[in-house]
């Protein structure tokens, strides 16, 4: 499973539409990916939780993933439609 993938499935797993999903990885001018979340807007709080813990524990874990598999960093943006 690639890191798109495995984010894909993170998201997935804690929203209500979860065919809403969408996982975007695009390059940038600097070293670090850029990985895009879309949902729908009704999942958006839960995406994001109380305070934005959730979106950070996302983070962490994408982190991690990239880390273990000897990946650059890659920066998360979280947006809904």
């Amino acid at each position: 499973m690639d890191i798109k993938g495995y984010t894909e499935f993170i998201v997935k797993s804690i929203v209500k539409n979860p065919d809403m999903v969408k996982v975007e990885m695009f390059e940038s001018d600097e070293e670090s990916p850029i990985i895009e979340i879309i949902v729908h807007s009704d999942d958006y709080g839960a995406v994001i939780g109380k305070g934005g813990k959730i979106a950070t524990s996302i983070r962490t874990l994408v982190q991690a993933y990239a880390f273990l598999n000897n990946m650059p960093k890659v920066k998360i943006n979280i947006d809904s439609f």
